[in-house]
């Protein structure tokens, strides 16, 4: 990922939709970004599992640029393109979209490429499909 994408519309699959808490805010009363990243780690991993045909683990995020800060009470809204398959990894991009507070428009707030390995009972490394 070179630099954020900004389309005005998001790009893949809806994944995963919560709702930003106040218990998740900073000091400015803005959602964490930490908060945010491990959401979109779950909305990779639905994705990612789905391809692996089962369980999956993190094993690296490219790059992020915060676009703009999430309110309490957005509609956090996950979306989830597979940009490759490898033997056992898979490489998901993960944009994540809000509604604006103001006029309701969909507002970008991250993208980040996710790579994820597929694994087994025991926590190994096993090829896509077995």
């Amino acid at each position: 990922m070179n630099e954020i994408d900004s389309a005005p519309l998001p790009q893949g699959e809806l994944t995963l939709r919560t709702v930003a808490m106040p218990r998740e805010t900073n000091a400015n009363g803005d959602i964490f970004g930490g908060w945010l990243l491990s959401q979109m780690d779950l909305a990779g991993g639905v994705a990612g599992a789905e391809v692996a045909g089962g369980r999956v683990a993190t094993v690296a995020i490219n790059a992020m640029s915060f676009l703009t800060p999430v309110h309490v009470g957005a509609v956090v809204s996950c979306y989830t393109q597979v940009l490759e398959v490898g033997r056992s990894s898979i490489r998901i991009m993960v944009e994540v979209w809000i509604n604006s507070k103001h006029d309701g428009a969909p507002l970008k707030v991250t993208e980040g490429e996710f790579v994820f390995v597929a694994i087994d009972a025991r926590g190994h490394t096993r090829a896509i499909g077995s």
